[in-house]
């Protein structure tokens, strides 16, 4: 029995896939879709690890002057003899990522692009001795790929703003073939200039470069570029009139980016996994690309490994792992009433109805509530459910790992408010202390109020328990003299929370329940009988605790209610 083919754990190199042994879901049915509605300028956005990187990459080994035929030998291109025949392997082609063009100011962005272009233009120093070439174009070559003595590029600002441009015209006259450029991740610069504040520069910068590049470049076949958003033409692509955009909202190339279910399937039948298809369908499907609902190939690929690495593992949030999610925290934190109980909707798994604005510069994005919802939408956050009426996309939380995403940030974003002030929590932390039931309830009922509930009206009556507890662990998190203790066992069992405060000789055993229907006074009952029966307070005594409060908390939606009882050792 041969071996089985390896996951491609963070592959995004086409060749490097289809000739170290791979696992390779076949996507070429892309190049066949593009070349026959070919436009000059073609941008993709789409969310970020769904495949993006790995398609350009495909694309340049197909057209490119170096291309190998037997890496797309049984794929769904090759049976396209016309298309091969007249593209595959005939361009010139110039490759970019911008992924990397960030710094925390403009000089140091400047020069990561100056030095991902200069690596790019670095791969064709024949151009120093072409013959094709002019002594003048040699030097301007030479100036693309001239470095100092710590090896950083020493391109000119000007001469970056038309690297692209000129490399088009040298590798066009060299080859005497017009060149296909491909950009990936052409937004990434802006949206790093944007959180850092030199966006006005970087703009500047970006829109002369790309510009130079397809504005009335007679050495430009087409080219091809990849983002998650879709930046207003007045923003960088002004007076480009021959751009073509395909967004998540498309019907077009939606099978491309990222894995259908029926693929899902095969991998999972291939490795023998199918008995996870259900778990992975709720953790990282759901979004939904023009008419086609599509799994996060990130998130499948790598709980397949962490699956052959244990049978026992359980799905985890690979997904959160790749970004910063700081546009969920800047809409978290600017949230006020309606978006605050429109985020508890979604997160209790109903639906919103927004409009939808594909075209922001990034300045607009962070103006106004509603451009955020709009951001969430394109950059995976949320995806669209059901039909548009009347200008205005349904929006629902795709998966499970994203909802995880929310209430992480919501836990974040509610801790640090609370901290805000940190006398009136203390305050509220002290009455445990105290026994004061009456500045618990209230206190505690304020701070429900504050939050953005995060529970599940699907979920079991333990997870919704679980959103109150989290809650007041929290908040306890401010008491440095506080030793705490959660789900720990005792006695019989496993308290909610136990708290021991040395230096006072204060035990405190907490317990919390959801009221099912309000019903605060049988919760909070039950949950006082479980301290009692399950002996809870045994580990605080064995610890020397003198004076044990017990509090049984009953909670429902945003209010909860108290019961306490005092014991001295």
């Amino acid at each position: 029995m041969s071996a089985k083919l390896k996951l491609p754990i963070g592959i995004e190199n086409f060749k490097e896939m289809r000739t170290e042994g791979y696992y390779y879901i076949d996507k070429t049915g892309l190049i066949k879709t593009l070349l026959e509605n070919l436009g000059k300028v073609n941008l993709f956005t789409r969310p970020r690890r769904f495949g993006k990187t790995l398609n350009m990459s495909m694309l340049k080994y197909f057209l490119g002057k170096e291309n190998d035929p037997a890496l797309f030998e049984g794929l769904e291109i090759s049976r396209e003899s016309k298309l091969c025949q007249d593209y595959m392997g005939n361009f010139p082609v110039l490759s970019i990522t911008l992924k990397g063009a960030t710094g925390e100011n403009f000089k140091e962005a400047k020069t990561m692009l100056r030095r991902m272009i200069g690596n790019e233009a670095m791969k064709f120093q024949f151009l120093m001795h072409s013959d094709r070439l002019t002594e003048t174009e040699h030097c301007h070559y030479k100036a693309l790929i001239n470095t100092d003595k710590t090896g950083a590029f020493t391109m000119s600002d000007e001469l970056l703003k038309d690297s692209l441009h000129l490399l088009s015209q040298l590798l066009h006259k060299h080859y005497g073939q017009s060149v296909v450029m491909l950009i990936d991740e052409y937004d990434v610069p802006l949206d790093k200039a944007c959180q850092s504040r030199y966006y006005a520069s970087m703009l500047e910068l970006i829109r002369s470069l790309f510009g130079n590049a397809f504005k009335t470049n007679d050495n430009l076949n087409f080219a091809v570029l990849t983002g998650c958003l879709r930046i207003s033409k007045e923003s960088i692509f002004t007076g480009l009139n021959n751009l073509n955009v395909y967004t998540i909202k498309d019907v077009q190339y939606n099978e491309y980016f990222g894995f259908t279910d029926l693929e899902v399937r095969k991998m999972l039948s291939y490795y023998s996994f199918m008995e996870k298809y259900d778990t992975i369908k709720e953790w990282y499907d759901g979004y939904h690309f023009g008419n086609l609902d599509i799994y996060c190939p990130w998130d499948v690929v790598s709980y397949c490994h962490a699956l052959k690495m244990n049978p026992l593992s359980t799905p985890q949030n690979y997904w959160v792992n790749t970004s910063s999610n700081h546009i969920i925290k800047q809409f978290i934190s600017r949230a006020k009433g309606t978006t605050k109980n429109e985020i508890e909707l979604l997160m209790n798994g109903g639906s919103v109805k927004k409009k939808i604005h594909q075209e922001l510069t990034y300045r607009d994005l962070y103006s106004k509530i509603d451009n955020l919802w709009s951001v969430l939408f394109t950059t995976g956050y949320l995806t669209q459910c059901g039909e548009e009426e009347l200008g205005r996309t349904e929006l629902v939380i795709p998966n499970k790992e994203i909802r995880w995403i929310y209430a992480e940030q919501i836990q974040d974003w509610f801790e640090e408010e609370t901290l805000k002030d940190s006398q009136k929590l203390e305050a509220f932390c002290h009455a445990f202390e105290e026994n004061n039931v009456t500045a618990i309830e209230e206190g505690f009922n304020a701070y429900l109020r504050k939050t953005i509930s995060i529970r599940d009206t699907n979920t079991r009556k333990e997870m919704k328990e679980n959103f109150y507890h989290g809650i007041l662990l929290g908040l306890f998190g401010a008491m440095e003299d506080w030793d705490i203790r959660s789900n720990a066992e005792a006695g019989e069992g496993y308290s909610d929370i136990s708290i021991e405060i040395e230096k006072k000789g204060i035990g405190i055993i907490i317990e919390l329940k959801y009221a099912e229907k309000a019903a605060f006074d049988i919760g909070c009952q039950y949950a006082m009988q479980q301290i009692k029966n399950r002996n809870y307070e045994e580990a605080l005594i064995d610890d020397g605790m003198k004076t044990i409060y017990q509090y049984g908390i009953a909670c429902y939606k945003k209010r909860c209610k108290v019961l306490s009882n005092k014991s001295n050792w």
